[in-house]
């Protein structure tokens, strides 16, 4: 069995070879094994990660080097008092062999040496391999991420435009103008958010150099020329469908109904692309974002987990993690 090798940083050439495996997964599994997030960090050497690479044994004397087979990557981001987040990717071929438990083994180990309680491990789908890895090693669902989803058509994009709420205008995105106070707003409105809330104008600019990318789908909401929210659109080249990609209101104006309206903006701006669908992503447990976003007609399509240690497990010095 490969044991997974623990770098700094990934030569162009297991980047690619991650990217590669990465597309295998989602080709087998109908679904992403590595989010966008992941996917930018293996190469940008500014990032707080781990790589842990599991290749394909060469001989039988278990000498390595060959193919890539397994990947994990731990974002040692984030408070340190809370366990590291990872993503795991096993080639479809290598599945059941224990590569999948090597690597958070390998993962939690890598957690803990940088003064981390464990790890946790995000489930694209909770598919089954997922879950009987998780249950394998003792591990419970401790978040879910809900896809939300909803059709469009010609009539979404029909008729006047909707006013914003009063004082407000409405613009897009200036590239190399608005970056900073977008990270601003961003930050407070997700300042209780363990990914979201920590972006940055680097990756703000890292996502701008993306093929998906046009400023004209990044929304601005300005009160008296102070941005207080924004909505971000992602279209992939040749997608039927448009992600609401991130919806940001300043806490300072939660409750005034800009949140409402941007969602509907975002409906009727993908309609007019001639988009078949929309999709966002929500936590599972934010309650006034969901009830919005089913007022504008969405409805849970799929749900992604993460699996961590009970509070015991963790205590115990248990692994504090899994994934498919």
């Amino acid at each position: 069995m490969p044991h997974p090798e623990t770098v700094a940083s990934l030569t162009a050439d297991d980047a690619a070879a991650v990217r590669s495996l990465a597309s295998a997964a989602r080709e087998h599994d109908g679904i992403e094994a590595l989010g966008e997030q992941t996917l930018l960090w293996l190469t940008d050497a500014r990032a707080r990660v781990t790589h842990l690479v599991a290749r394909e044994d060469e001989d039988a004397a278990g000498a390595t080097g060959g193919a890539v087979v397994g990947y994990t990557q731990v974002d040692l981001g984030g408070p340190t008092a809370a366990p590291a987040s990872a993503e795991v990717v096993v080639a479809p071929g290598h599945r059941c062999q224990g590569v999948g438990r090597a690597l958070l083994d390998a993962a939690t180990a890598a957690a803990r040496d940088a003064g981390r309680p464990g790890v946790v491990v995000w489930a694209h789908g909770d598919l089954p391999g997922a879950q009987a890895l998780a249950a394998a090693a003792g591990l419970r669902v401790t978040r879910e991420l809900w896809q939300m989803a909803r059709p469009l058509s010609p009539a979404d994009a029909a008729g006047d435009p909707p006013a914003p709420p009063d004082g407000v205008a409405v613009r897009p995105f200036v590239v190399g103008r608005d970056e900073d106070a977008w990270v601003e707003v961003n930050a407070r409105a997700f300042a209780s958010h363990p990914e979201q809330g920590r972006l940055t104008r680097a990756d703000v600019e890292a996502r701008e150099r993306e093929p998906w990318f046009d400023p004209a789908d990044l929304l601005l909401a300005e009160r008296d020329g102070r941005l207080v929210a924004s909505v971000w659109m992602k279209v992939e080249p040749g997608a039927d469908a448009g992600e609401l990609y991130a919806l940001a209101v300043d806490p300072v104006e939660q409750g005034t109904g800009l949140g409402r309206f941007l969602t509907g903006a975002v409906v009727r701006h993908l309609a007019g692309k001639g988009l078949a669908r929309a999709e966002l992503y929500v936590e599972g447990d934010n309650e006034p974002a969901i009830r919005t976003y089913v007022r504008a007609g969405f409805e849970r399509s799929r749900v992604d987990v993460q699996y961590g240690a009970s509070v015991s497990a963790e205590g115990a010095g248990g692994p504090a993690g899994a994934a498919g």
